[in-house]
């Protein structure tokens, strides 16, 4: 998940992720998980959002 994320949404590509030390895979990983988090936060409040207005 972390490398199809990482090549998607932030353009690392495999050759790049495969090289990297620990502490740099580390790092973005740490990061996917926050940006996941704050998109899955986003996405409920907007479904609670549609709910309130009756869509």
């Amino acid at each position: 998940m972390y490398a199809y994320y990482a090549l998607h949404k932030l353009r690392i590509r495999p050759s790049e992720w495969v090289n990297m030390d620990e502490n740099e895979k580390a790092f973005i990983i740490a990061a996917i998980d926050e940006k996941v988090k704050e998109e899955e936060k986003k996405r409920k409040e907007a479904e609670r959002q549609a709910k309130r207005n009756g869509r």
